[in-house]
């Protein structure tokens, strides 16, 4: 069968709407973003209502047990704000305390791994700013989903049998996530009566009940019993941050990103390097380009495991590393014959001398928001709390234990993270909002969807339909090392004379499953005043408009 319109890897027809949109990864949590847009809602009204949707939905990636990140164009001021929701260590928990553990890293799963869960406040701070109804309209049709039920679709059905298998253990998760001893397969009916209860409370007393009431106290008494460290007092103090997004441009497109403690520069830092060449010349799959990609993703990420960091802490050189100077310097370091095995992070002060949930929404007003919220490892730490209904997430676990690194364990600070929302503007019109889920995987996503649209001239299904590549084994924020290049997964689409194209240069190539991510997209059509939508085959969503 032909695909759309004979469009290459298209899935489906890009969805047109002139009036409102939503894109998430999920179809109810689209059809309650649509909802509440045709109720006269914001799009931050509904990218809110679609967030506490999948909260419930799609609790392998999301959840308000998680964090959050967003950036929001403001149609009325006409630029671009972004807020970082994501929460802070334990104060209670020190790094002598870890190294008395015994510990090389902090565990992925456990107790170790839980930081203040962020999403909350970063729903409301948003909601404060943008939001149009009334806070308690946007919880209503989760809580009514929580409460009556609704069918686990396929995807998602997948990964929480995967997550099920090694969070059973934990105290609570089975009682909430496990009902009648299993995980829900697709097609079943799955209720969270307390979710529901949570969420009524935050509905009702805002701020206050998550983070100053009985929740956070619920969640201390759980911690203290199973050997934690996250206090009320750490979730109290808690607030959100606005700040700047930074970007560069790539081609005369403004790609914009957030700063660290998120790992969004290492996009910008890419394209900068890719900018030098013509990949449209190259073609698109073609070992040319993708070595080109490879090489550039590893310079990029050497950058990331020795910077980026919480800036409250550390000085990360943001304005340095993301400039076309400093690109510059370090595109000299690709060789186009060969793979490179050993590199190290550069040196931006020599030029002062010279599993993840994404969405976006958009209104008839000309607002956009690109959401993305998660509980880092799938499900998150386990730690399932009292009778709260939700996971807390595990992003501690990005903290280094090596006293000399920027990313370092201390108390009250922001670990390194994966979570980046990104927007496209284009002569200081909105042109993108779109993200990329999955870890080490969002950035090399990002660059790839803006070479497809940019370079390759694809629409905004087919630049996220196209099949990936995903590079392995740079060097970690947590201070791991690459060695050997790594490994260079090839999602299945590239062909074999590819890959072996591919090894000849030195790379290392699997076609073993990897995660490719999952992307949402809305794009803004100024000439016809029309929003473009897209969401692609590797989750269960879909957008939708009117």
């Amino acid at each position: 069968m032909d695909r759309p319109f004979k469009q290459q890897f298209a899935t489906r027809s890009v969805v047109m709407a002139a009036r409102g949109i939503a894109a998430t990864s999920h179809p109810l949590a689209t059809q309650i973003a649509v909802q509440i847009l045709r109720q006269d809602g914001s799009a931050v009204d509904a990218a809110i209502a679609a967030n506490a949707a999948l909260g419930l939905m799609e609790p392998t990636g999301a959840g308000v047990g998680g964090d959050l990140f967003a950036i929001v164009w403001d149609a009325k001021q006409q630029r671009l704000r972004g807020l970082n929701a994501s929460g802070r260590s334990p104060l209670s928990l020190t790094l002598d305390k870890l190294q008395a553990m015994g510990l090389e890293k902090i565990p992925a799963y456990g107790p170790l791994s839980v930081s203040v869960p962020g999403a909350v406040d970063g729903w409301l701070e948003l909601h404060a700013a943008f939001g149009k109804l009334e806070f308690s309209e946007l919880l209503a049709p989760a809580i009514e989903y929580a409460e009556r039920g609704f069918a686990v679709t396929e995807v998602i059905a997948g990964e929480w049998a995967a997550s099920a298998m090694v969070l059973e253990e934990f105290p609570g998760y089975a009682d909430v996530f496990m009902p009648g001893g299993r995980a829900p397969a697709a097609g079943d009916v799955f209720r969270n009566p307390r979710l529901a209860m949570t969420y009524r409370a935050i509905a009702e007393r805002g701020r206050a009940a998550f983070y100053e009431g009985e929740i956070a106290r619920e969640i201390e008494d759980y911690m203290r019993g199973n050997g934690g460290y996250l206090r009320a007092e750490d979730l109290a103090q808690h607030r959100s941050e606005w700040v700047e997004p930074v970007s560069t441009n790539y081609r005369g497109y403004d790609v914009w990103e957030l700063p660290p403690n998120g790992q969004g520069i290492a996009v910008l830092q890419m394209l900068n390097i890719l900018e030098a060449y013509d990949l449209g010349a190259l073609g698109w799959g073609s070992h040319h380009y993708l070595h080109l990609l490879i090489e550039a993703k590893k310079l990029a990420f050497e950058d990331r495991a020795h910077y980026y960091a919480d800036p409250a802490f550390v000085d990360v050189p943001v304005t340095r590393l993301i400039s076309k100077e400093y690109a510059q310097e370090r595109r000299q370091l690709i060789d186009p014959l060969k793979a490179s095995r050993e590199l190290e992070y550069g040196d931006p002060d020599l030029l002062q001398h010279g599993d993840t949930v994404y969405l976006t929404v958009a209104d008839q007003d000309g607002n956009m928001v690109s959401l993305i919220q998660s509980n880092y490892r799938g499900m998150g730490s386990g730690m399932t709390p009292g009778q709260l209904g939700f996971v807390l997430h595990n992003r501690g676990e990005l903290f280094s234990l090596s006293p000399a690194h920027p990313n370092v364990y201390k108390p009250g600070k922001r670990p390194f993270h994966t979570l980046i929302p990104a927007f496209v503007t284009k002569d200081d019109e909105p042109f993108l909002s779109f993200g990329v889920m999955g870890a080490d995987m969002q950035p090399q996503g990002h660059v790839q969807i803006l070479v497809n649209l940019i370079d390759f001239r694809m629409n905004v299904q087919q630049a996220g339909d196209a099949p990936r590549i995903r590079h392995n084994g740079s060097s970690t924020p947590t201070g791991e090392k690459m060695s050997h290049g790594g490994v260079v997964f090839l999602e299945s689409g590239h062909g074999p004379e590819t890959l072996a194209a591919l090894e000849a240069l030195g790379h290392v190539i699997s076609r073993d499953d990897s995660a490719y991510g999952g992307y949402q997209a809305i794009r803004w059509d100024q000439e016809r005043r029309v929003y473009q939508g897209a969401s692609e085959s590797r989750k269960d969503g879909h957008a939708a408009g009117y």
